[in-house]
């Protein structure tokens, strides 16, 4: 049976958005949507989770005006309403234990509102076991449509030196459903020209080093092009730091998506600085797959 695709709402404009998105995801799955709300009744202090006023305003309401949003959106998705006790982050870290995925909303470019403020979206990511995905109200890549699809690649970072299989088979898997076009990109750098004598690497090096990358690529994506022959997939490469490259490509996509090693040994939930940087500066909707 298909996990439910859960939503975290708390009545902000951000989670309303995530709502409508998740709605969607739902459809395509062929999955129940579960919208959750998390009464944080301890916020640490400093926090500006806004569950404190939720303690004392009806919950109901909040997953009234949800459900509200979810069926002018996709009225053919069953939904169902639950309540969780905070903090929030790890709550909904639990909650995504049994999502596929747990979809959040965000206002990005550092800020997060609602069950995200503070450190808790980068909390809920470092520590889910599951693919959470964070969406902002402006995430136009995914309203484009008539029927409120994008028409936007979807585009994947991916490691060519440590591929994982878990976060290709999420984003061919998103391509696939969303019948968009997938981008995989790989960035890298050219090696320290201190340690390569006073010369240093001329075009025709780095043009070189571009194209044996792009070999590598694709030797990590044939498997997964004949898995999913139905997928166009658009190989690329760039030099320089993974985040800027990532962005760029992702300016207007559908969906972007990441990966986040999960640590072998028990440590401070963190994500690494890509997925981090994507966290706060991604403007479409971004997944976030762990892996070990």
């Amino acid at each position: 049976m298909e996990s439910p695709v859960v939503v975290g709402v708390d009545g902000s404009a951000e989670s309303l958005a995530a709502a409508e998105w998740a709605a969607r995801e739902a459809a395509r799955r062929g999955a129940d949507l579960r919208l959750l709300h998390v009464r944080d009744r301890n916020p640490r202090q400093g926090g500006a989770d806004t569950t404190r006023s939720a303690g004392r305003r009806p919950t109901p309401r909040v997953l009234e005006r949800a459900a509200e949003r979810v069926r002018t959106v996709r009225p053919d998705v069953r939904v169902r309403e639950a309540q969780a006790e905070g903090p929030a982050a790890a709550a909904l870290a639990r909650a995504a234990e049994d999502a596929d995925p747990l979809v959040l909303g965000s206002r990005g470019l550092g800020r997060v509102a609602g069950l995200l403020a503070g450190s808790v979206s980068l909390g809920v990511v470092a520590r889910a076991t599951r693919p959470v995905v964070l969406v902002r109200t402006d995430a136009a890549g995914e309203r484009t449509g008539a029927d409120g699809d994008g028409r936007g690649d979807v585009v994947l970072g991916v490691d060519v030196i440590e591929p994982c299989d878990e976060v290709l088979a999420y984003a061919f898997e998103a391509a696939r459903r969303r019948r968009a076009r997938l981008r995989a990109l790989h960035a890298w750098r050219a090696p320290d020209r201190l340690t390569l004598g006073a010369a240093g690497p001329g075009p025709a090096g780095d043009q070189e080093r571009a194209e044996e990358w792009l070999r590598f690529l694709s030797a990590v994506l044939q498997v997964w092009r004949e898995k999913y022959p139905d997928v166009e997939v658009v190989e690329t490469v760039a030099e320089g730091k993974p985040a800027g490259a990532l962005l760029k490509a992702a300016f207007d996509a559908r969906l972007l998506v990441v990966g986040h090693r999960i640590p072998g040994r028990p440590a401070l939930p963190r994500t690494g600085p890509v997925t981090h940087a994507m966290i706060h500066q991604a403007r479409c909707p971004l997944a976030v797959v762990p892996h070990t």
